[in-house]
């Protein structure tokens, strides 16, 4: 279930980065693991700040790790 129309790719996109696990991302953007594992979740909508740290982490504009569906209410 998706956090306000909020999906991301964050569980693909660590596989295809060498399989990093969530406390390597959570280590590299400065969250804890619990933090990373609510977002890929859906549960969690990552501030932008924290939403732009993750895409530098995996070298990709911001729109391929999180989309937002404006229909869903």
């Amino acid at each position: 279930m998706a956090h306000d129309g909020l999906t991301n790719q964050i569980r693909r996109l660590r596989f295809e980065h060498g399989e990093m696990t969530q406390q390597q991302l959570a280590d590299k953007v400065k969250v804890t693991r619990q933090t990373i594992i609510a977002i890929e979740a859906g549960k969690y909508a990552p501030s932008l700040p924290l939403a732009f740290r993750i895409a530098r982490t995996f070298s990709v504009p911001i729109e391929q790790v999180f989309e937002y569906d404006n229909n869903q209410t």
